[in-house]
Order: structure tokens, then C-alpha cells, then sequence
């Protein structure tokens, strides 16, 4: 039985214990004598428990300075950990976690009996015991934080949370090297041994041990379960010291801890690290005492958020949030930045029905709900809620220059995408007047008016004026702004548009290549910025008769446009109208 490569595990039950441990001691596959059912079942059950989540996809985020697609989805996901561990707890919320696993498991008697013990046992001492445990607790988190299921993610967070808290108070104090053995595809592996020297993050809570062994026997055991197929089987070798994790803040967002009493089934020597940890991979190589060297070592050191090159970046966009405790609106927030519209209204307006009907902050969501509105190209809707929020703050807040004048400003975006270019430009003056009255000229906000202006400009075709006011805005982006924000990728594209009317098409690819490399390190893959982008330098390459080059970024911005937005979309319908265009060009020429 020990040399069949079929067989993974062996357990003895026996009625002399003492035996039978004592001859199978040679034997690495016999991972267990019992003499006790229940003994044998529970350490069955421990191992299959670590077997299935060790051969669970991982899923991890990629900071690397040479390959920018990865780095907005990377900052994104740090962002949204970061507001939901920091989010007001909310039994409605709960209820509505109860509720949907109820319907889930309609009719599966033993996870319904979890269910009902989770609703009625749970708290936040039990919190690492109902994560590790064989449940739907692990199951349904976990393939959320794998695939990112915000909306999942979001009634799991007083889980999420109260893990946090619990690596928080039990901190490990010193240096440690814990391992995890994992199955991986050779996909995988190929990537992460491209980006040896960067920055991975895992996309959940990562359980490893500080026993070797432990790892060394998973990764034995899936040898049989690698050799016909396209998987690998790999040891993570982590070195972690608490000392790197505090900020200047002595904050503290991804601990990690020695969970042994913490956890359900109790094993020796877990290590747990927060969802969202980041590690440097230093190296990858094959363990020559393996067999056949099959084996990959994959060293990686813990990371705190000071050695993340986004840093910068990230504090500037989490501090826009500016509160110690997050709400439902916070998270919205988050979702609408990720270009995540449909669920960005849907807490907006969950949030806007929580409120008094006379309550003095409806219209700041008033002014969201315009946003997300004007996002899916409603523009009659988005003027509707804007006009709103002008009402409602006028009424409530009648000094608040700054409030009113952002939504004037909005008010203009509107107009202008409905092609009223006068109504607009006296939105956005009268934005630009209430802003002098409170603040001076080089005010943040001024930098967005001053690029709408612009946007105005150009499309009445006044190319001049238009570059003047992207200039005046890029130089107040630069003041104020990390230089990878994605403002600053706006007003470059913008500018760009100006050089490719101009007929300046080299200008123009200039700054449409300035432009993606901030959206593209800065936003979500999906973003529909970057198809923006992809869609105009597209269109230089088609007035250069390149219109290959020109049909491959306009594909691009297609995959990204129908990931992203309704087919109905202005953006989506432009966008495929010059793809057909192309296409029927390309046609002709052969």
C-alpha cells in the first residue's frame, strides 16, 4: 500500500493501539492508529479538511512595476478590505446573511442545522472556529473573496471583521517561517516565476503552519493527483515579522496570529494571515530532495503597507473616505470607483431608504445617485438627481459653497452630455464662482471644473481655449494629487483628444500612453476609463491608415466596454460602431 501512488492516506483502526503504532512508524502515508471511532473520524475528517483547502484555487493579485494590468485591481482590493474591516456592525444585515443560506441550502438537513447553530451560537470569539470549521461559513466566504462577490463579501463582513480583530489581539510577537503546500496550475506557476521580486497578495485568509512536515506531506500526497494533469504541487515558504506591519499611523490592517486554540479542529502550529496580506516573492526553485525535483519552493517575506510601491497612491484614495469607522455609503463609494455601477446604486439607494425623509444629507445622496446615473449614460436621469441635490442642499445647506458647487459643476456634466454646451458652461462658472468665493484658484476641485470646461470647449470644436483649461487643470492635479492618480490619467487623455484633432498624432499617442499607464496601474481592469483610452489611441492609428493596430485597441475597448456597461450605452454603441467601420475598411483593402 505504501508504494501504490494511487494511495494517498493510510489510517489503522486496530484494538491494540501501541502495536500497530510502533510497526507503521517507517511509514509516511499512515497518518493515523485509532483504537476509538470517533478518534478515527475526526482526524479523517481534519485531513480531508486540509486536503480539499489545500488543493483550492488560489487567488492572488500581482504589484509589478514591469506588467501594469494587474496593479489597479491590486489597489482596488486592498481598498475594499480596508473599508469592510472597518464597517459598522448591523443586525439587518446578519438577517439577511441567515436568510439568503436558508434559501441556499433549502432541503440539505446538515447545513441547515450549521445554519441554525451559526444564527444562534455565533460571536466574535467564535469567529476563527466558524472559519475554520467544515461549513458553509469557509465554503461561501471564501468562493466569495475568491471571485470577488461584493455583495456576498459585504454580509459576511462581521465574519470578516471579527477575524480581523481576532489575529489583531493575537498577534504574533516575533519572527516566524510558516509553509503551506497548494496544487497550482503550471499557468500559475509560469506567472508567479515571471514576477519573482514583486508584490503578491492573496484574494482570502491564508492558513499555513510553522510545521514543515505538514506541508511536506500534503505535497506528497498530490503527487499522484499532478501526474496527469496540468498542476504542480508547491511549497509557500513565508517569513513573517510582526515588526514590518504597524504604519505610521501604528495601525495594524494585516496581522496575522497562531490560531491552534482559536481554531474548530485545533491543529498544531496554524498560523492564519489577514485577508489581503501582502508578501514580497523573493525566490522560486525546485526542492532537490523531492521526487524527481518536481517539487517548487516558493519564498515569499510578509510585507507591511509601507514597502507597497502604491502607497502613496493608496493613502491618498483610502483618506478620501476620511472616517475612522466605515458605513454601507463608504462601500458604495469603493463599488462606484470600480466602475461597478449597478451595485453602487443599489446601497446608494438601500442607504437613501434608511433615511428621515427631511434628513439635511439626502442630497449628498442625490448627488451619487447622479453620478452612478450619468455613468450608465442616463443623462435625462443624472440631471434629474442633480437637480435634486441642488434643491435639497440650497435649502439645508445655503452657505455651503463648496457642496453646491460641485453639483452646479455636475449639473454641467449633464447638460454637456446632452450636447447643450451654453447651459453647461454657466453650470460649471457658476461652480468656478462659488469656489473663489470660499477658497482660492488652486483649490483641488477647481482642477476638475477647469477639465470639464475644457471637455465643453472641444466639443464646440474651440481646440485653443480647450487646451488652455486642461493645462490649467493638469497643473492643480499636480499640486494636490500622487502622481498615478487616476485624475490625472483624465486630463492626459483629454489633452491627447485635443493633439489628435489637431492632427498632432504622435502629441497625442504621448499623452494616450501617459494616460494608460496611470488608468491601467491605477483602476480596474475593467474599468471604462481604460477602454476610453484604448478607443482613442485606436482611432490615431486609423487616421495613420494602420488599421490593424487601430481594430486591435478598439477590440480591447469593446471587451472591456460590454464587461463593464449596458449594450444600450452611448459608449458601447460609438465603440462598436467604429469597430464595424473598421472592419468593412479592412474588407475593402483586401
Amino acid at each position: 500500500m505504501q508504494e501504490l501512488i494511487q494511495v494517498l492516506s493510510i489510517y489503522i483502526y486496530c484494538f491494540n493501539k501501541e502495536a500497530n503504532i510502533e510497526w507503521s512508524q517507517p511509514y509516511n502515508k499512515v497518518k493515523a492508529v485509532c483504537n476509538k471511532l470517533n478518534e478515527l473520524i475526526d482526524v479523517i475528517r481534519s485531513d480531508q479538511k486540509q486536503r480539499s483547502r489545500n488543493e483550492e484555487v488560489l487567488s492572488i493579485d500581482i504589484l509589478d512595476r514591469s506588467s501594469t494590468e494587474l496593479d489597479g485591481e491590486f489597489l482596488h482590493s486592498q481598498l475594499l478590505i480596508d473599508v469592510l474591516i472597518r464597517m459598522k456592525l448591523n443586525e439587518q444585515d446578519q438577517s439577511e446573511l441567515i436568510e439568503l443560506l436558508k434559501n441556499e441550502y433549502k432541503g440539505n438537513d446538515s447545513e441547515l442545522k450549521l445554519v441554525k447553530e451559526f444564527q444562534e451560537n455565533y460571536n466574535s470569539e467564535s469567529s476563527i472556529s466558524w472559519y475554520t470549521r467544515e461549513s458553509f461559513v469557509y465554503r461561501s466566504l471564501n468562493k466569495a473573496l475568491r471571485v470577488r462577490n461584493i455583495d456576498m463579501m459585504f454580509l459576511f463582513r462581521t465574519v470578516i471583521r471579527d477575524v480581523y480583530e481576532q489575529l489583531l489581539t493575537n498577534q504574533c510577537g516575533k519572527r516566524i517561517t510558516a509553509y503551506r503546500g497548494q496544487i497550482i496550475s503550471k499557468q500559475e506557476l509560469k506567472k508567479l516565476q515571471k514576477s519573482v521580486g514583486t508584490l503578491v497578495s492573496f484574494n482570502s485568509f491564508l492558513s499555513t503552519s510553522l510545521n514543515r512536515k505538514v506541508a511536506e506531506n500534503f505535497v506528497q500526497q498530490s503527487v499522484y493527483l499532478c501526474s496527469s494533469s496540468d498542476h504542480v504541487s508547491v511549497i509557500f515558504e513565508i517569513v513573517a515579522d510582526p515588526l514590518v506591519l504597524r504604519d505610521s499611523n501604528e495601525n495594524n490592517r494585516r496581522p496575522f496570529a497562531q490560531v491552534d486554540k482559536l481554531s474548530y479542529f485545533g491543529e498544531e502550529e496554524e498560523i492564519l494571515f489577514m485577508l489581503g496580506s501582502i508578501f514580497r516573492l523573493n525566490e522560486i526553485c525546485h526542492d532537490a530532495s523531492s521526487a524527481n525535483g518536481t517539487i517548487s519552493i516558493i519564498r515569499m517575506t510578509l510585507c507591511g503597507e509601507d514597502d507597497n510601491d502604491l502607497k502613496q497612491l493608496y493613502d491618498h484614495m483610502k483618506n478620501e473616505d476620511n472616517q475612522e469607522e466605515t458605513d454601507l455609503l463608504s462601500l458604495a463609494d469603493v463599488v462606484y470607483k470600480m466602475a461597478k455601477f449597478d451595485l453602487a446604486e443599489k446601497y446608494y439607494r438601500r442607504w437613501l431608504n434608511e433615511l428621515p425623509p427631511n434628513d439635511r444629507t439626502r442630497g449628498a445622496l442625490y448627488q451619487r445617485l447622479g453620478m452612478v446615473a450619468n455613468a450608465k449614460g442616463d443623462y435625462n436621469t443624472s440631471l434629474d438627481w442633480y437637480q435634486k441635490s441642488l434643491e435639497m442642499n440650497m435649502k439645508n445647506h445655503p452657505s455651503d459653497y463648496v457642496t453646491i458647487g460641485i453639483t452646479h459643476n455636475s449639473i454641467g456634466e449633464a447638460h454637456r452630455k446632452k450636447r447643450d454646451h451654453c447651459r453647461a458652461l454657466e453650470s460649471y462658472d457658476r461652480a468656478v464662482s462659488l469656489f473663489k468665493q470660499a477658497y482660492n484658484g488652486n483649490h483641488s476641485y477647481m482642477a476638475m471644473f477647469y477639465n470639464n470646461i475644457g471637455l465643453n470647449y472641444q466639443e464646440e470644436k474651440k481646440y485653443s481655449e480647450a487646451l488652455e483649461f486642461y493645462e490649467k487643470s493638469l497643473a492643480i492635479k499636480k499640486i494636490h494629487l500622487p502622481a498615478e492618480h487616476p485624475a490625472l490619467g483624465t486630463t492626459y487623455n483629454n489633452i491627447g483628444i485635443v493633439h489628435f484633432f489637431l492632427n498632432q498624432y504622435d502629441l497625442a499617442l504621448d499623452y494616450y500612453n501617459q494616460s494608460l499607464k496611470i488608468r491601467l496601474r491605477s483602476l480596474p481592469a475593467h474599468h471604462p476609463d481604460i477602454a476610453m483610452t484604448y478607443k482613442n489611441m485606436g482611432l490615431v492609428y486609423e487616421d495613420t491608415n494602420d488599421l490593424k493596430q487601430a481594430l486591435t485597441f478598439l477590440r480591447k475597448a469593446q471587451a472591456i466596454y460590454e464587461a463593464t456597461l449596458s449594450t444600450n450605452h452611448p459608449d458601447v454603441l460609438n465603440n462598436n460602431s467604429v469597430v464595424q467601420r473598421l472592419e468593412s475598411k479592412l474588407k475593402a483593402k483586401k
